[in-house]
């Protein structure tokens, strides 16, 4: 018999919160199978069987090339959007699969999804926009509408897809951009993973987008919707039952400081973030809450820091030395990045100039992390033109010896291979 798969993604310590979302799916679809794509490593001695999911997928099962590198690269919240195609992938190609919805863990439903379902039944993938309608006012212009031309036209805190070849293949397209290109780099044109379902429209056939009011409520489309009613089973959105409601921000207090601008006035937008409150403060204080994510720390318990993954990610010849970049056996990347890094990347290590440091870093934009990429053919006709333009304009050297040093500080010789193959 097909049934729908549902996950979320997140690390063990979130694993608390995640159970308001899943208790949430049983409640309203307790025939879906519920899935955790895990953004950490099961610690030794802890035992997740209580947890309500039915299966659960830490990274190293996620079939992700040189996994133990490539999550070194990436923060806690990049991490748990880069796996999220993977684990896609895995469900669209098991043979009970009647399509996958993917939900953020901080999401939760106050009502059926069986339109997401009817979606994907007619579609191969489904996507809900941050706006649905234009935003009435300057001022929520700025807020909203541009804050989607930056962050993304979609809300990945949701996507359905159907296991049609179309949406495998989305799939594969998805992974394939976010192993190289989960990041939170908005000068970049790049936010996680969801600048790039811009381009799913475009890319793929038979794409739905819901533009039903009900679905992926947040602070950013409240200015165009009205949400009246009561907990836990009667909330309203434009007089539709509310099919999830979306507490993103909410740990910042970003999410609170939104909704009294956005639904000022609304009073079951307050009574909804008054629930959720109460809900997760009472879950927070579950032990496993307080685990170490499996990423966060060198192997001798040391933290990592983020221009220490940056730089680990720019370097291939970092990657190539360091193959398993939490290791201290005989210093490690740690020794390195403590004593050279330090002769190299001055400005990463002092308070005041860190920020603009690691901006000029990735603005030289690299396909970041690629151990074990293949060689590529070296094209005779590109080297002769670099050496033709160099005869032709001494300047040229110099720009082209800067450049060349450029690439190679970052991406090593395969990346001066790159530059010049077919």
């Amino acid at each position: 018999m097909k049934k729908i798969h549902v996950y979320t993604s997140a690390a063990c310590n979130y694993i608390p919160k995640v159970r308001a979302l899943i208790e949430s799916i049983r409640k309203f679809h307790p025939d879906w199978v519920v899935h955790l794509a895990l953004s950490d490593e099961i610690p030794a001695g802890l035992d997740l069987s209580g947890e309500p999911f039915d299966e659960i997928h830490p990274l190293s099962s996620l079939g992700i090339a040189d996994s133990v590198g490539w999550a070194f690269c990436h923060t806690i919240v990049e991490l748990s959007t880069a796996i999220k195609p993977f684990l896609l992938a895995q469900l669209l190609e098991r043979d009970d699969c009647a399509g996958v919805i993917y939900l953020d863990p901080d999401t939760v439903l106050f009502s059926p999804l069986n339109d997401v379902v009817e979606a994907i039944g007619h579609s191969n993938i489904a996507l809900t926009p941050h706006q649905v309608v234009p935003e009435p006012t300057l001022t929520a212009i700025m807020d909203n509408e541009i804050s989607s031309l930056k962050h993304g036209i979609y809300n990945l805190g949701f996507v359905a897809v159907a296991p049609t070849d179309v949406g495998k293949q989305f799939a594969r397209w998805w992974s394939d951009r976010l192993y190289y290109f989960c990041r939170a780099e908005i000068h970049n044109g790049l936010f996680t993973d969801q600048r790039w379902i811009d381009l799913v429209p475009a890319f793929f056939d038979g794409v739905c987008i819901l533009r039903t009011s009900r679905l992926n409520v947040a602070p950013w489309n409240m200015t165009t919707r009205q949400i009246t009613g009561q907990l836990p089973d009667a909330v309203m959105v434009d007089g539709q039952p509310l099919g999830f409601y979306h507490f993103t921000g909410f740990d910042s207090g970003d999410h609170r400081v939104m909704a009294r601008k956005n639904a000022a006035g609304q009073e079951t937008v307050q009574a909804l973030i008054q629930w959720y409150t109460e809900t997760i403060a009472l879950l927070g204080k579950d032990p496993l809450s307080q685990v170490v994510w499996a990423f966060s720390r060198f192997e001798d318990g040391s933290p990592i820091s983020k221009p220490a993954r940056l730089v680990y990610r720019e370097r291939l010849d970092l990657q190539q030395a360091f193959p398993d970049p939490f290791s201290t056996v005989n210093g490690g990347y740690k020794g390195w990045w403590e004593s050279q890094g330090r002769v190299e990347y001055p400005e990463l290590f002092e308070e005041q100039t860190q920020g603009e440091a690691m901006l000029r870093l990735t603005r030289a934009l690299t396909p970041g992390y690629r151990a074990g990429n293949s060689g590529a053919t070296v094209n005779a006709g590109r080297v002769r033109e670099h050496l033709g333009n160099v005869m032709d304009n001494p300047l040229h050297a110099a720009h082209l010896a800067r450049r060349t040093w450029e690439v190679l500080r970052t991406e090593g010789v395969s990346g001066i291979v790159k530059r010049v193959s077919k």
